[in-house]
């Protein structure tokens, strides 16, 4: 008996070590460019929030006017200043919500007709205008950061704002999530302004 004892002890710490070894030993790889984003089983990730952005930004900077007119028949690159990201969707975006505002203020500065404005010239412009981001839709806060963004030698044309939301349905144990990133552009001097948007439909199931 103490034999098969000592011999079902030594078998369950071997398993219990094996196990033990196992949960401490987290793995990794690093995809290749042409790999496809890990798609998130809970929430949105890289494969919800890339296509969003590219197909988003395309269709409006495809839209608008590329340049405008200066002295005489001379033109220049719209420039527009990114004010960030607004998220109204049922997800936290946790470390992606700054990943999404560099990746559409590069896809504006990487335009061959458009110049983006440094935001930490905006967040210089807000600080001495006493302003935050969601009070610029009223234009006459928009005028006075526009004002101060001049005088920072930044003259801006137009502010882009971001917005994500998200809408869910719900069917016995699967759920489809519809995530909607929209932009607006709007023209600093006239107040008018463009809107596009992408959407992407997710399927969980549980």
């Amino acid at each position: 008996m103490r034999r098969e004892a000592l011999l079902s002890i030594c078998l369950v710490t071997t398993l219990a070590s094996l196990l033990a070894g196992c949960r401490a030993t987290p793995t990794a790889h690093v995809l290749r460019p042409d790999a496809p984003d890990l798609v998130g089983t809970t929430r949105a990730g890289a494969e919800t929030y890339r296509p969003l952005i590219e197909e988003a930004v395309r269709k409006l900077l495809a839209r608008q006017r590329p340049s405008v007119r200066t002295a005489g028949t001379e033109t220049r690159p719209l420039r527009v200043c990114f004010v960030g990201v607004e998220n109204r969707s049922a997800e936290e975006l946790g470390d992606f919500k700054e990943q999404i505002y560099e990746m559409i203020d590069t896809l504006l500065e990487n335009s061959a007709s458009y110049r983006s404005v440094s935001r930490r010239y905006l967040q210089a412009a807000l600080r001495e205008t006493g302003l935050r981001p969601d009070q610029l839709f009223l234009p006459a806060n928009m005028r006075l950061v526009a004002a101060a963004l001049e005088r920072q030698g930044q003259p801006v044309d137009c502010l882009l704002f971001a917005k994500l939301t998200s809408g869910t349905t719900r069917a016995d144990r699967t759920t489809q999530r519809d995530y909607l990133l929209t932009l607006e552009l709007v023209n600093v001097r006239t107040g008018d302004y463009d809107k596009e948007s992408a959407l992407l439909r997710k399927h969980y199931r549980r």
